[in-house]
């Protein structure tokens, strides 16, 4: 752990579909604000897909279901990941058995898990919550305690469709919507709600993430969506010939 700015808020990177790309762009939206010299942490609310270990290559021991489960701190299941950055991105991945992910997900858990994420924003300029479409308590206290919502979908009918769904559920536990991110796109825009459009990128595995430190094409458009949501001016260079055209909402 290193010495942060704190004092920032947490933002729920809701999944409104599996296969949404809500992990990776959770990652690449806390790397762009540690490319402008901000500390970033990303908690993974997913339990049961635990693709935030990606990240994360050596043994994670104790892991953030155990921070919970056994009620520890959260700073245990944190690791700072080696970017070449001004700021720093640091990430709690979930890496469990099932039994402890079973457990992981009960009131009680969820309840510690907000507590947790509260007590992040202190320590860091940005908490990203890696949150699956919205159905197990974790989940529920994800997007109760964020300070704002980033619904991801993909730039598909199979996305759009999701968009009307998911602020419903979420409005069902009182929570909201505050920025719709269609992902993964290409050429024309789909998902006509969308207030910030990401496109594919040249590479999508997980492993070849985060991208967004340097300033390409896809950069620009996460910068353009972290802007949106976080309502922050990141000022980051950008590619010499840069055209957003096709990738912003309008």
């Amino acid at each position: 752990m290193t010495a942060t700015q704190g004092s920032g808020d947490c933002y729920a990177m809701v999944a409104g579909v599996g296969g949404a790309g809500a992990t990776r762009l959770s990652v690449e939206f806390a790397a762009t604000l540690a490319r402008a010299g901000r500390d970033a942490a990303v908690v993974d609310a997913a339990f049961s897909t635990q693709g935030l270990s990606a990240f994360v290559p050596e043994r994670i021991d104790p892991d953030v279901t155990r921070a919970l489960t056994d009620d520890r701190p959260l700073t245990g299941a944190e690791t700072r990941l080696d970017l070449d950055v001004s700021g720093s991105v640091t990430v709690a991945p979930a890496r469990a058995p099932f039994e402890r992910l079973a457990r992981a997900k009960t009131s009680e858990c969820a309840r510690r898990l907000a507590e947790r994420l509260s007590t992040a924003t202190e320590r860091y300029d940005a908490v990203f919550v890696d949150v699956p479409p919205v159905g197990a308590n974790q989940a529920v206290a994800a997007v109760t305690a964020a300070d704002a919502a980033a619904l991801v979908v993909p730039d598909t009918e199979r996305g759009s469709d999701a968009v009307p769904r998911t602020c419903d559920r979420l409005a069902d536990v009182d929570a909201g919507v505050d920025t719709v991110v269609a992902n993964f796109a290409d050429g024309d825009r789909t998902v006509e709600a969308a207030d910030a459009v990401v496109p594919t990128g040249e590479a999508t595995a997980l492993s070849a993430a985060p991208a967004a430190v340097e300033p390409t094409e896809f950069a620009v458009a996460v910068a353009d969506a972290v802007e949106t949501l976080t309502g922050a001016d990141l000022d980051l260079a950008e590619p010499e010939s840069s055209s957003m055209a096709d990738y912003l909402p309008g």
